[in-house]
C-alpha cells in the first residue's frame, strides 16, 4: 500500500535551478588547503584549487533541487551519503564559475530512500569545469514504497577481493582537535553539529563530528601524493561513500590500490579507515597517465 504522505514530486526532476556565481581567490584555496591539512604546495599557496574545494563555489546549490523533490518532513533523516567529482579542468584563482543543481532521480531501499542531485560547474565563458554527483540518504522507511524514478549516480564500488591484495600505499592522517572549527569558515559549511558539542549531543550524536568532505579531502591529497605526483590537473575522476562518523581526534589510514589502465586513464580504488571501521568506503580515483 502506498503511504501518500511520502510521495516525491516527479515532476520537478530534472529541473536546473538558478545559476549562482562564486569569485575564485587564492587566499580561499589556500585556506582550504590549509583547514584540510594538505601537504600540496600549489594547493598551499592557492596557485590551484585542491580536488574537493570544488565543493565550494557549488556549496549555496548542491542541496536547492532537492526540497522541490523530496517530502519536506523527511530531511531531518537525510545525510550525505556519496560524493562524486568529475573533473574537467582544475579551478584557478582570479576566475569566476557558475554553478547550478538538479535532482535527477531517487530509490526506494528497505531502510530509506538515496536521492541523487548533479550539480554543473563552468566558468564565465561556458567552459565545463566540473560535474558533481552528490547523493543523498533519508533514513528510516521506505520513503518512495520501493520505487525507482530517473537516473542514479555512476557507480564505483571497490572491486571484490581486493582487499586480498597489497595495497600500493597506505597514508597515515590525524584529524586535529581544531579541525572542524577551521574547515568550517574554509569551506563555508557551519552546520552546528561541526561546531557545538550541545547542538551535536541534541542531534543524538556522541559529540561533534568532522564533516565527511574534509575526511574526502584527506583521501584526496593522500591519492595525489602517493599514485599522482601531487598534479591535480591528472585527477578526473574521485568519488566515495561516507561509511562511518569521524571525530576530532581521531587517527585514520587511506589505503590505496592500482585497479588498472585504459585509454591514458589509470583508475585507482582507495578507502580511509580508523582502526578497523571504514569511514570513506568505495574510493575511486581516476588518474591521467
Amino acid at each position: 500500500m502506498v503511504n501518500t504522505e511520502l510521495v516525491f514530486a516527479d515532476e520537478n526532476l530534472g529541473t536546473w535551478t538558478e545559476e549562482d556565481r562564486f569569485e575564485v581567490t587564492g587566499d580561499r584555496m589556500g585556506e582550504y588547503a590549509a583547514a584540510t591539512n594538505d601537504p600540496i604546495d600549489a594547493h598551499r599557496r592557492g596557485d590551484v584549487g585542491a580536488p574537493v574545494f570544488a565543493i565550494v563555489p557549488v556549496f549555496e546549490r548542491m542541496i536547492e533541487p532537492a526540497v522541490d523533490v523530496v517530502p519536506l518532513h523527511i530531511f531531518g533523516r537525510g545525510v550525505h551519503g556519496e560524493q562524486d567529482f568529475h573533473f574537467h579542468r582544475p579551478i584557478r584563482p582570479g576566475e569566476t564559475l557558475v554553478s547550478r543543481a538538479k535532482m535527477i532521480g531517487y530509490e526506494g531501499l528497505d531502510n530509506g530512500t538515496r536521492a541523487v542531485v548533479q550539480v554543473e560547474c563552468r566558468g564565465a565563458d561556458g567552459e565545463l569545469v566540473n560535474e558533481q554527483y552528490v547523493t543523498m540518504f533519508f533514513r528510516g522507511e521506505d520513503a518512495s514504497n520501493g520505487r525507482k524514478a530517473g537516473e542514479l549516480s555512476p557507480p564505483h564500488r571497490l572491486p571484490e577481493g581486493i582487499r586480498d591484495s597489497e595495497p600500493v600505499a597506505k597514508v597515515a592522517q590525524h584529524i586535529d582537535d581544531d579541525q572542524t572549527f577551521r574547515y568550517a569558515p574554509a569551506s563555508g559549511d557551519p552546520v552546528p553539529i561541526h561546531l557545538d558539542e550541545q547542538s551535536a549531543k541534541d542531534a543524538g550524536l556522541p559529540g561533534i563530528i568532522a564533516h565527511g568532505l574534509c575526511t574526502m579531502a584527506f583521501a584526496s591529497w593522500a591519492v595525489l601524493t602517493e599514485v599522482g605526483d601531487s598534479e591535480v590537473a591528472r585527477l578526473r575522476r574521485l568519488a566515495v561513500r561516507f561509511s562511518k562518523m569521524v571525530f576530532p581526534g581521531d587517527d585514520l589510514e587511506t589505503r590505496i590500490w592500482k585497479v588498472g589502465s585504459r585509454n591514458g586513464i589509470t583508475t585507482y580504488a582507495f578507502e580511509t579507515v580508523r582502526g578497523t571501521d571504514v569511514v570513506l568506503g568505495d574510493g575511486l580515483a581516476d588518474i591521467a597517465d
